[in-house]
């Protein structure tokens, strides 16, 4: 099957080493001037041979096309986005002249990026999926390797829109992933668990980050008892606007078991603190403004409270760590996050219709901020 690959930074790159190990003809494609661009130089030097670790294992992949041109996801069944979420809206408007009907876009993860294609890219019958988190945790160990950390064993999917949920289904069942399947894309974009885990972690911390210059573990070192206990607050928080939108709640521990161990009975929070402390996690974050931040604050916490305040919903310990990282990196987190004004109260509402969701709030308050 051809397939495209938006980004190629870590997973983008292990996931098209992956999927071109499994027969498929993968096209990588780069979509900005910045980020591993060594890395990217050296793919195409070498007609996109890429070196996937595992432990003690080395497999040579060779990627069929590795390219910076957009046009390359044409004729291509399912497109791939491995681009960090704060990008996605541009993304998807200069992706505009290349899509075509009946393709199937699955964002990796996507915070809801259903709405911006919706939005911007309504004219086309495209199936859209999102991811809640990325397949393959990975990190580019020099140009040309990819080392793998861990693999989910499960990966909860949601597509839109339902009457093409089986087509999208059968082309994600070609990738040859272990796929689940949520009820909703509102379900991925809410259980992505660095919305939780990203955000607490390293707002939490900070003084860590400044005192060793990065030189420190976020998984092996944050995550004591009142760390957790904030954690806890936000996700409670999370699971009150999933429950008021009309879906189950679901503690982050449990998302977490579900993704990655096949022991459902297992306990929740034992598992997070072996996955947390596998001695593969890669150190850091190395800056306090990293994407853990950026990304995960405007584009998560902000999603988060935006849909609370159009519910009605009180969301008092998202918008604290919003206040907190604004304050501490001197941005206005809010003005760059994905806000139902942002993600469009119209689309927002057809998603949710699409599920038979009550979508009156987001109707009837389109201002909301």
């Amino acid at each position: 099957m051809n397939i495209a690959v938006l980004g190629a930074g870590n997973a983008g790159t292990a996931v098209a080493a992956d999927l071109s190990l499994r027969a498929h003809e993968v096209r990588l494609i780069k979509t900005s001037r910045h980020g591993h661009t060594e890395h990217f130089r050296m793919l195409q030097d070498h007609g996109g041979q890429v070196e996937l670790v595992s432990g003690a294992r080395c497999r040579l992949a060779r990627i069929a096309r590795v390219t910076d041109d957009l046009s390359a996801v044409s004729g291509c069944a399912v497109v791939i986005v491995y681009v960090q979420t704060n990008y996605h809206e541009d993304l998807i408007r200069r992706l505009k002249p290349w899509l075509g009907d009946g393709q199937l876009l699955l964002f990796n993860p996507g915070y809801l990026s259903t709405a911006y294609v919706l939005r911007h890219l309504g004219h086309l019958d495209l199936i859209v999926a999102e991811a809640e988190s990325s397949f393959i945790d990975c990190r580019i160990s020099r140009p040309g390797q990819v080392r793998i950390g861990f693999r989910n064993v499960r990966n909860p999917i949601g597509i839109f829109p339902a009457r093409r949920r089986e087509d999208g289904r059968r082309l994600l069942h070609k990738l040859g992933f272990p796929f689940t399947w949520l009820d909703s894309v509102v379900e991925a974009a809410l259980h992505n668990p660095n919305l939780i885990v990203h955000t607490v972690g390293a707002i939490m911390s900070m003084p860590r980050i400044e005192k060793t210059g990065g030189d420190y573990c976020m998984y092996h070192e944050v995550f004591t008892p009142s760390v957790w206990k904030i954690l806890e607050a936000l996700d409670t928080e999370k699971m009150d606007v999933l429950e008021a939108l009309g879906f189950a709640r679901l503690p982050y521990a449990e998302a977490c078991r579900f993704r990655n161990t096949l022991d459902l009975k297992a306990d929740a929070r034992a598992t997070f603190q072996w996955y947390a402390a596998m001695p593969e996690r890669a150190r850091g974050p190395v800056t306090v403004d990293s994407r853990y931040i950026t990304e995960d604050v405007p584009e998560g916490l902000v999603l988060l409270e935006t849909l609370g305040k159009a519910l009605r919903l009180p969301t008092p310990v998202t918008t604290a760590l919003i206040e907190i990282a604004s304050a501490a990196l001197g941005r206005d987190f809010r003005a760059e996050g994905r806000t139902v004004t942002r993600l469009g109260a119209r689309q927002i509402a057809r998603i949710l219709a699409d599920h038979g969701q009550d979508a009156d709030a987001f109707l009837t308050e389109p201002a909301v901020s």
